[in-house]
């Protein structure tokens, strides 16, 4: 379910933001985001985004939610989704890609990835995370497409409300051979990133880091829960393969906890939960002093996704960009203009704003049903 918030100004201009993964009904959220609204940003200046943003996040004059200044969730999603909104307003009146006002266009073009999805000639409707052989058959198909790094979850079939846990022997062993199977499959045609979802004990996770040292990970994501920075630390010591961590984070103020404990060197905001687009160019600054880089994790609407190349596309220690296959699909259909995306690259949009319009026509016909 995606949750897009549309602003209008008093001369309208319109900007859209997308809210990620708030832990409620969306109808719930739609409720939220509307008495955020009425509270904090109707009638403001959608050029003062540093002044919404703090007194949205700080509860600034809200008499019933006041001064609760911290990174929740709900609040940081609601206020990812306004914040983008209103780079997305500047942009247009100003008549700029966003990325221009942020520092200017860095990259030409950027790099994506995507997940493993069961290739077209697999028949066998086993997932391409666990079998080590549908695994194969997605590598090769993605790579045909032009992808140069491919993500997976070996472990994912020991998630549950147990977790962390230690993953038993076998569940190790099946994964050891589903890496092994991508990466002979690829050769050095494409990068491998470990995507776990901190299903796994600290001494699990480097003990299943150490079996697969050996076929060269650009990264291993989320190996441990991301509530305890100092145990994902302690995982970053004890292996070669880079850690990357960052999507359900939100603000500088977690960043700076895995920035200052070594915990992570490839951060990945979620920019419709982090606290919009602001807030992640501000991450990106702060791990560029750390020599860290930034992965913008996605997993939404294409919203969001416009957002993340924002921040790309200006920040000098992007390295990759997640990606929902090709951007083609619905991703597509619910855009005026797709986002673009060519042999393995996204290519940033020259349009002002975010670069993408909804089309509304195709969103309508989308809509939750009242039932």
């Amino acid at each position: 379910m995606w949750v897009f918030v549309k602003l209008t100004t008093d001369n309208g201009i319109s900007g859209i933001g997308e809210v990620y993964k708030v832990p409620f009904h969306p109808r719930t959220v739609a409720l939220m985001i509307k008495d955020t609204c009425e509270t904090y940003v109707i009638d403001q200046d959608p050029f003062q985004i540093e002044r919404l943003w703090r007194s949205i996040y700080y509860g600034e004059g809200y008499e019933s939610h006041d001064h609760h200044q911290h990174p929740d969730h709900t609040v940081a999603g609601i206020l990812s989704a306004i914040e983008m909104a209103c780079w997305d307003i500047l942009g247009k009146a100003l008549e700029q890609p966003t990325y221009n006002l942020l520092g200017g266009r860095y990259h030409e073009k950027l790099r994506s990835y995507t997940y493993l999805y069961p290739a077209p000639n697999d028949t066998s409707r086993k997932s391409p995370h666990t079998d080590p052989e549908a695994a194969s058959k997605s590598a090769a198909a993605h790579v045909a497409d032009g992808f140069t790094a491919l993500k997976f979850d070996p472990l994912i079939d020991v998630m549950g409300a147990e977790d962390p846990r230690e993953p038993p022997l076998e569940r190790l062993d099946n994964a050891t051979e589903v890496v092994r199977a991508v990466r002979e499959t690829v050769g050095n045609k494409a990068d491998i990133l470990i995507g776990t979802h901190g299903q796994s004990t600290t001494s699990g996770t480097i003990r299943f880091a150490k079996r697969i040292e050996q076929f060269d990970p650009l990264w291993f994501e989320e190996p441990v829960p991301p509530e305890n920075r100092d145990e994902m630390a302690r995982v970053a010591r004890m292996t070669s393969i880079p850690v990357a961590s960052g999507e359900r984070l939100a603000t500088k103020f977690e960043f700076r906890e895995l920035l200052e404990k070594q915990a992570a060197v490839i951060l990945q905001m979620a920019l419709g939960r982090v606290g919009g687009i602001l807030e992640a160019r501000k991450i990106a600054g702060m791990a560029e002093a750390y020599y860290a880089q930034i992965a913008p994790h996605l997993y939404c609407g294409p919203i969001e996704a416009a957002a993340n190349i924002q921040v790309d596309t200006c920040s000098p220690n992007f390295l990759i960009q997640e990606s929902i296959g090709m951007f083609d699909g619905f991703h597509g259909e619910i855009l005026k203009k797709p986002i673009q995306w060519d042999d393995g690259y996204i290519i940033p949009p020259t349009e002002p704003g975010l670069g993408v319009e909804l089309n509304e026509n195709v969103v309508k016909q989308h809509l939750m049903s009242d039932t």
